[in-house]
């Protein structure tokens, strides 16, 4: 036989706390859309796309004249149906090389068009690297642009790489998830834009790039001089940089082969202690250098990544932005270090370029050390703006080091993940409850029981009702 309380069986009453329970558990689940990720959150463009790679100091001629075609939404479009290549031309040839009479034709307002069909004459919807050049002994691959024309891929016998009649100088310049830029030595000029500009001009002949100068003579040896081959910055390290980063020292992995090879081309330990050293310098910065240096281990870890090829930018909170900080926050194992790998981008940024892209694309996501968590960045007052609401931070003091491996920008706040500023609010949430309850609290199931029984007639046959 089932017992009863009160009138109520003991079966009844356990199936209606069964009930409640998992009515409050699906009410206390975060609303998502239909992709799966929380409301509110917005689409950006990455800071490893190749759209932001090109805003790097060796092709802002190129970018400047994409933003004046208008052709940023063109680009964004291709870059997510498919990977792109860029044939792009270093400023020095877009400075130098390029006729000024045909740069005020590409950038008067009636030839908008002419502009457009140069500069996608330089991009090909796919990925081709350097591997997929075609040999010398084999025929030229033919491959359509984004202006539908066509350009040809040719491999000399001497091993040079060509697209068109232009030599590839920098092949794999920058590689990215969604695509490749070749650094060339010229500026491509398709036929019709060519023949557009000499119908203007009126003179068939004229030619839109200048003659080479005359060969220079070495005055030592009376020879012509031979060009310098084009000096690359070296390779990218195999191992990402995560892989790299040692968890331990009994856990750390075997040294990420870099562009020093075996000879560690790049002192890391010394660039690292240049930069601390300029952080106290600076003044303002203390608390930063002394968390890298005295109570983590992770100014050495940087030292052996910078040796190793890597780059990093370091997001530096000034000295009133760590005084912020709660115990709390700081007593949990390995908590200086997470605040720390969060504050560390595997990028080389400086402020010109974040400036750049935040103020062309509207937010930029960069990666940092602290995976899978990202740093969102967006344009603020004229400035580069960190994070969001409460827990921003601007950037304050730009460009305090920068040595081409390091760059140390400083910035006005502490910046946590989203996921912690969720779990910090849900916590105060908690407490003030229970600070702002002064008589004893009847639990919500139970308050739901009663008013069930209510409606029965048994609530006051229920002591705890009453």
């Amino acid at each position: 036989m089932d017992s009863h309380i009160y009138g109520v069986s003991k079966k009844t009453l356990f199936l209606f706390t069964l009930l409640c329970l998992s009515v409050s558990s699906i009410s206390a689940l975060p609303h998502q859309n239909k992709a799966g990720n929380s409301t509110g959150s917005g689409q950006m463009i990455n800071s490893n796309s190749v759209l932001v790679a090109l805003l790097d100091s060796h092709y802002t001629e190129l970018a400047e004249l994409v933003e004046k075609a208008l052709l940023l939404q063109t680009l964004e479009e291709a870059v997510g149906k498919h990977n792109i290549t860029i044939f792009a031309p270093r400023n020095e040839a877009l400075e130098r090389q390029l006729d000024p009479e045909f740069k005020r034709f590409l950038l008067e307002p009636g030839n908008l068009k002419s502009l457009q069909t140069l500069l996608l004459f330089h991009i090909i919807p796919q990925r081709v690297g350097s591997n997929d050049w075609p040999g010398h002994k084999s025929n030229p691959s033919r491959h359509t642009t984004l202006c539908n024309d066509h350009q040809h891929l040719i491999t000399q016998n001497s091993g040079k790489k060509l697209v068109g009649s232009a030599e590839v100088t920098r092949p794999d310049d920058v590689i990215r998830p969604d695509g490749v830029i070749h650094g060339i030595e010229r500026l491509l000029i398709p036929q019709s834009v060519q023949e557009d500009f000499n119908r203007r001009r009126n003179l068939r002949s004229i030619s839109a790039v200048l003659p080479e100068g005359a060969p220079e003579v070495d005055p030592r040896t009376h020879r012509l001089k031979k060009p310098e081959p084009p000096v690359r910055a070296g390779s990218p390290p195999v191992l990402p940089i995560y892989d790299a980063m040692s968890p331990g020292p009994s856990l750390a992995p075997a040294p990420a082969p870099g562009p020093g090879g075996p000879h560690h081309h790049f002192d890391g330990e010394s660039q690292v202690k240049d930069f601390i050293q300029t952080l106290l310098l600076y003044g303002g910065y203390n608390e930063m250098a002394d968390i890298l240096v005295n109570l983590t281990s992770l100014a050495t870890e940087m030292g052996r990544l910078v040796s190793e090829g890597y780059v990093l930018t370091v997001l530096a909170p000034n000295d009133e932005a760590m005084a912020k900080l709660t115990t709390d926050q700081l007593s949990e194992p390995g908590a200086p270090e997470q605040i720390i790998y969060y504050h560390i981008i595997p990028e080389y940024q400086t402020e010109e370029s974040m400036y750049n892209a935040v103020r062309r694309f509207g937010k930029i996501g960069y990666d940092t050390l602290r995976l899978p968590h990202k740093v969102v960045a967006q344009e603020a007052d004229g400035s580069v703006k960190f994070g969001s609401g409460d827990g921003s931070a601007y950037l304050f003091d730009p460009d305090i080091y920068t040595d081409g491996r390091i760059s140390v920008q400083g910035i006005d706040g502490v910046l946590f993940p989203e996921v912690e500023k969720e779990s910090t609010s849900v916590k105060k949430s908690f407490s003030s409850v229970k600070v702002a309850t002064t008589n004893p609290r009847r639990g919500k199931l139970m308050a739901v029981a009663c008013r069930m029984l209510g409606t029965l007639g048994q609530d006051s046959r229920f002591t705890t009702c009453q």
